[in-house]
């Protein structure tokens, strides 16, 4: 998914390369050993999503981003990042998009304490932004954590309820784009109501694209995915498609005799066609689609129609490549 395509403003792109620049200027230290693992990843490249939310909401895609809004823009972007270096090390992953890990190169220990640098730099970005702001992002952190820790909790617990999952991805993904809408809508200095309308469809959006993801992590292939698919039954961490499958009388009995513990790769495997053989993706796609009209929903309260049309674009773009 391209997401300036689809929200079709080609103004929004020529924001994004100025602030580019900037996320780098941002974690650099003058130490060459910290500024290689704190810029690996930036290096990398990336959708840079949660900045273009944020630059969307602030100029609605029609005016030069400010300062302010530029900053917001990598203060988001820094905690996405964080959050993979991090992420990383849970899953120790070897690659990511399509470069070594941090943890991989720089070992786990570096990996973490890199992580925390960006969060800090991130933290003293929004403070500059001001209070509220300052006070959202770190409201985010937290939010970030809980869900983090949730499924942390979760993992191979197969009487895990829909709920939980829901509080978690909640936490975990749509958190930052919620935040990531919001703040450019303040740094924007929009009315209140089209600051909460925003802040809602970042909700709705990253709900969408945690659930997709889920989705995809059992239909798509290695190829597509860049990495084993059916990683989050191997971890232990059981999805939305997944609780479905346990919970039909037809596949739940197969799936639960291989759930619960560690999968190798022929386990991995067979529970991955179990569940896509089930009501479980079927069910996620529908639960998807909801979020995707709340989302629609929410745009009613923003304010340019230009953007209003090019926002709901690109929570339906979501679902472009999810089974029928």
């Amino acid at each position: 998914m391209n997401a300036s395509e689809a929200l079709g403003l080609p103004r929004l792109s020529e924001g994004l390369e100025r602030l580019e620049p900037l996320l780098t200027a941002s974690v650099v230290t003058g130490d060459s050993f910290l500024d290689d693992v704190t810029t690996h990843l930036i290096a990398a490249g990336g959708k840079r999503l949660r900045p273009l939310l944020a630059l969307a909401a602030a100029t609605g895609g029609d005016r030069e981003p400010t300062q302010d809004d530029l900053m917001g823009g990598v203060a988001v972007e820094l905690v996405h990042l964080a959050s993979l270096y991090h992420d990383d090390v849970l899953d120790e992953a070897t690659i990511r998009r399509n470069v070594e890990s941090v943890n991989s190169r720089f070992g786990n220990l570096v990996a973490i304490v890199a992580g925390d640098y960006l969060l800090a730099r991130s933290a003293a970005i929004a403070a500059g932004l001001g209070t509220e702001i300052a006070s959202l992002l770190a409201d985010t952190l937290a939010k970030l954590c809980q869900g983090q820790v949730s499924e942390v909790r979760s993992a191979f617990q197969t009487d895990r309820s829909r709920e939980s999952y829901t509080a978690a991805i909640a936490g975990k993904t749509a958190a930052l784009t919620s935040t990531s809408c919001r703040i450019g809508a303040l740094t924007g200095r929009l009315p209140g109501t089209e600051v909460d309308a925003f802040t809602e469809y970042g909700h709705c959006f990253g709900m969408v694209f945690q659930i997709r993801d889920d989705i995809l992590d059992i239909t798509a292939s290695e190829g597509e995915l860049l990495k084993p698919s059916g990683q989050d039954l191997a971890e232990g961490i059981y999805t939305l498609p997944a609780l479905v499958a346990l919970a039909d009388p037809e596949t739940g009995p197969d799936l639960l005799a291989l759930l619960g513990k560690p999968l190798g790769q022929p386990e991995r495997e067979k529970a991955c066609a179990i569940v896509a053989a089930s009501p479980g993706i079927a069910a996620a796609v529908e639960e998807a689609r909801s979020y995707v009209e709340r989302a629609k929903a929410a745009t009613a309260g923003v304010g340019i129609p230009e953007l209003r049309d090019g926002l709901a674009r690109l929570a339906t773009e979501l679902l472009s490549d999810l089974p029928a």
